[in-house]
């Protein structure tokens, strides 16, 4: 027989509904909080389909190598407040760990209050503990992305600084 667990995380977020949307459902959000300190989330690995039956996935990558991939399906979207999402295949888990994860975003005044709920199949109350411990992880960073979001001006932060031809055109000859 297998076992259930289940928890909440409610989190407030000093930043409008779109923006804590948008950091859980673009790439470009996404690989800037979705995984440990420790680890990255390159935005080249990582997949979010925003559709229902749509797939994620995203790899984070540590020190010597070691690379572990997250994935599951969309299960619900509804931009932008509610997305439901599995972790691997709840509906067919085999031996492994398995869930569905549902985000409820509310905005209050500029601020928005975070649901998140998961439910695991095939997984035991310690595991869900520590499952827990590494989504409270994620959201201080989440917080840290979409409370102190960097200037969309400044795009040599995030990618390289393009020829001066293409950020200001030359004046036209002979007037």
């Amino acid at each position: 027989m297998s076992q259930t667990a289940e928890y909440t995380v409610t989190r407030t977020f000093d930043a409008p509904r779109r923006r804590v949307w948008d950091a859980w459902t673009e790439p470009e959000g996404f690989a800037r909080w979705f995984g440990p300190r420790t680890m990255a989330t390159p935005l080249g690995r990582i997949t979010l389909d925003t559709r229902p039956g749509g797939v994620w996935r995203a790899t984070l990558v540590g020190e010597e190598g070691f690379e572990v991939t997250l994935d599951g399906r969309y299960r619900e979207v509804s931009a932008p407040g509610r997305l439901v999402f599995t972790t691997g295949d709840p509906d067919a888990p085999g031996d492994g760990p398995a869930s569905v994860v549902t985000v409820d975003l509310t905005e209050t005044g500029g601020r928005t209050e975070m649901r998140f709920h998961q439910y695991g199949v095939n997984t035991d109350q310690e595991h869900a503990e520590q499952a827990k411990a590494g989504w409270i992880e994620f959201f201080e960073r989440l917080a840290e992305h979409v409370e102190h979001p960097e200037p969309a001006e400044h795009p040599e932060r995030t990618q390289p600084a393009e020829p001066a031809e293409h950020t200001a055109p030359a004046a036209p000859a002979g007037r």
